[in-house]
C-alpha cells in the first residue's frame, strides 16, 4: 500500500486558522456562536479552532462554555452493517444550542453519512438558529447533498483510497495521509501474446 503526506502540522494550523477566520465573517463575529466536535478527531479541531478563535476575537475566551461534542453513533445509518464503534460522550454547553449558530467540526467529510447521523443528533437536543459545517479536509464522493461551509483542503480522492488524519492529541502527530491500496501482482507467464 502507498502512502503520501498531503498536510503536515504547518499546513493543518494553516488550514484551521482559516476556518476560524471564516466562521467569524460568516457570522459577522463571535455572538450566538457553538462549536460541537463529532468525537474524535473532530472534537480535537473544535478545541483547536476554540483556542484560535480566542487569539483573533476579543468577544471569544478559550475553554469557554460554548465548545462541545457531539457524539453521533447511535443515529448513524450503518449499526447494522457490522461497523462497530463504540458510543463517545456528548458534551453540549451550559448555554444550549436553541437560537444558537452552531457550527459542525469533523475531521474527514467524505459520504456526508456522518453528518447526517449529526443533524439528527442535533435534533434530540436543540433548535439552533443555524447549523454550518466545518472540516478539515473534503475528499469528495457525496452520497448525500451535504456541502462543508468551510474547508481546510480539498483532497481529491479515487474512492478505494483512503484519507487519514493524525492529531498530536490523539496519535502523537499532525499529519494527513492519503494511501493507495495496494496493487495485485499479475500472474502469468510474463510473455507476448
Amino acid at each position: 500500500m502507498g502512502t503520501r503526506t498531503v498536510l503536515q502540522h504547518s499546513d493543518i494550523t494553516r488550514a484551521l486558522t482559516r476556518i476560524a477566520h471564516e466562521i467569524l465573517e460568516a457570522n459577522h463575529g463571535a455572538s450566538d456562536l457553538v462549536l460541537l466536535g463529532i468525537p474524535t478527531r473532530g472534537a480535537v479541531l473544535a478545541e483547536r479552532l476554540d483556542r484560535i478563535l480566542a487569539d483573533i476575537e476579543p468577544q471569544w475566551t478559550a475553554g469557554s462554555s460554548r465548545v462541545g461534542t457531539l457524539d453521533v453513533t447511535m443515529h448513524r445509518d450503518d449499526l447494522g452493517h457490522g461497523i462497530g464503534r463504540a458510543p463517545q460522550r456528548t458534551t453540549i454547553p451550559a448555554s444550549g444550542i436553541d437560537g444558537k449558530v452552531v457550527v459542525l467540526v469533523d475531521d474527514v467529510l467524505y459520504s456526508g453519512r456522518t453528518v447526517r447521523a449529526a443533524l439528527d443528533a442535533l435534533q434530540g437536543i436543540g433548535r439552533p438558529r443555524a447549523v454550518r459545517l466545518a472540516v478539515l479536509v473534503d475528499r469528495g464522493h457525496r452520497e448525500l447533498p451535504i456541502r462543508a461551509d468551510h474547508v481546510g483542503k480539498n483532497l481529491p480522492t479515487a474512492s478505494d483510497e483512503r484519507v487519514t488524519l493524525r492529531l498530536t492529541e490523539t496519535d502523537g502527530a499532525d499529519v494527513v495521509l492519503i494511501e493507495q491500496p495496494e496493487v495485485p501482482e499479475r500472474s502469468g507467464d510474463g510473455g507476448s501474446e
